[in-house]
């Protein structure tokens, strides 16, 4: 990738709409747009004033391709810290293709997917954790999920990094200070405060590392497991929950063998309900290999809904119960859900006999069928995730790369504690130090190779 090109790419959606943007970036880029516009006042772009919008026209020899609206931006004041131009034209493919291949013909060459921000990140208008965010923010279908880029892409999570490294730096200058009087004997570093600080800075990786898992659920969202016996109503609820018909539903036991998934928004938290085969024994091979799925996704998610039929009442609930508690994770919430309320008359006796057999679990009649209850079931379901206690400014991981950074952060300072406490010679306690300023610096591209970035921006959409 050249850096000195004048790079085009169209900035909106792909197909038509009432108006596409056509973004440039590059030294240049502006004469080269001039050379295509023509205003009414025969004005130039090179003489528009920075941040200003022109109306013209773009002009194919002689002939108009589109009426649009320009907006110039001079460097360092624009997105991607170069001199940038935007073309607000009419939607239609036709006139967005003709406009590129002027462009092109022009002097200017296609972007590649995310060049604008990696040009962006180049020229220090964002670290490479903020160029990310900028990804998620694109991507973001909620509003936990659009709080939460945006807090990234504002630098919150920059800015808790940069007083690591200054604590890190701290400490490795006093230790290396020490090792240039190595021969004079003198101790610069008071080791118990070393040891205060090293701890201080354990205790902030092991808390952004610890987000992750809240992080991961937000950006991807919630996995729900909706786990039971045969014909307890999981694929009903599903179909309500989503309110379209994805799901089968039949009287006949086993109909659903394979995992389902889809997505929906409730509250402002995207989570993802997965129908599961329903647990029975059985002699058939594929609804076995359903069953497996089941179990394989019982220990996968965040919530689990275990159905039961208020219909047959609580026959076998403590066998599925049992296997149900045995696949599920640790820090997975486990809601107990009873179904068909509308046929049944009396929900306190096998309410209550459920209740025996549990350890504390929320316990919720419903009816899948007629919707009774789904509105105080949706509001247990997002009590569970409980993002409304998250405070706007609490960093919180979603990124793969970023967490896999901090984890190998926080075990090199977990061995600069160590080598601190058993009095370790403090040039094996900086090599320690150093390496975890590597890993930080990976997170925020002051480290980083070509590879690493190939790989992040090639995710991004083209023109942005």
């Amino acid at each position: 990738m050249n850096v000195s090109d004048i790079i085009c790419a169209v900035s909106t959606a792909p197909g038509m709409g009432a108006i596409a943007v056509i973004r440039l970036s590059g030294q240049g880029c502006i004469a080269l747009v001039d050379q295509l516009y023509e205003s009414p006042s025969g004005k130039s772009l090179q003489e528009a004033a920075a941040n200003t919008v022109r109306f013209g026209r773009i002009v194919e020899k002689g002939k108009v391709v589109d009426e649009v609206l320009v907006t110039v931006f001079h460097m360092p004041h624009s997105f991607t810290g170069e001199e940038s131009v935007e073309i607000a034209c009419h939607g239609s493919v036709y006139i967005q293709q003709q406009l590129l291949k002027l462009l092109v013909d022009t002097g200017a060459r296609l972007a590649t997917p995310g060049e604008f921000t990696q040009r962006a990140f180049l020229n220090g208008k964002m670290d490479l954790s903020q160029a990310e965010a900028v990804a998620d923010l694109i991507a973001s279908s909620s509003a936990a999920s659009h709080r939460m880029a945006i807090s990234q892409m504002k630098g919150g999570f920059s800015a808790e990094l940069m007083k690591l490294r200054a604590e890190l730096l701290r400490i490795t200058s006093l230790l290396e200070l020490e090792l240039d009087f190595s021969e004079e004997d003198v101790e610069f570093a008071d080791r118990s405060e070393l040891l205060r600080l090293a701890g201080n800075i354990e205790a902030l990786l092991e808390r952004l590392c610890h987000s992750f898992s809240l992080g991961n659920v937000i950006k991807n969202g919630v996995p729900v497991a909706i786990v039971g016996n045969t014909n307890v109503g999981k694929s009903t609820l599903l179909n309500a929950l989503l309110q379209e018909e994805k799901a089968i539903v039949s009287d006949i036991a086993g109909t659903t063998r394979d995992v389902i998934e889809d997505t929906i928004n409730l509250n402002g938290i995207t989570f993802r309900f997965i129908d599961t085969a329903g647990i029975r024994t059985t002699s058939d091979e594929i609804e076995n290999m359903g069953i497996e799925r089941t179990f394989s996704k019982i220990s996968q998610a965040s919530v689990v809904l275990l159905l039961t039929d208020l219909q047959r009442g609580v026959e076998r609930f403590e066998e599925y119960y049992c296997e149900v508690k045995k696949h599920l994770a640790d820090s997975a919430e486990l809601i107990v859900v009873l179904n068909k309320t509308d046929q049944v008359d009396d929900l306190l006796t096998p309410q209550e006999t459920i209740r025996f057999f549990t350890s504390g679990e929320k316990i919720i009649p419903i009816s899948a069928r007629t919707g009774f209850n789904l509105e105080f079931l949706i509001h247990e379901l997002t009590d569970v995730v409980n993002l409304n206690e998250l405070n706007p400014s609490d960093v919180i991981v979603s990124n793969v790369r970023h967490y896999e950074a901090l984890r190998q952060a926080h075990l090199a300072v977990e061995r600069v504690i160590s080598g601190l406490s058993s009095g370790l010679s403090g040039e094996f306690v900086s090599q320690d130090i150093r390496e975890c300023l590597h890993y930080l610096g990976e997170i925020t591209g002051e480290i980083t190779t070509d590879e690493v970035l190939g790989n992040i921006f090639k995710n991004f959409c083209i023109g942005k």
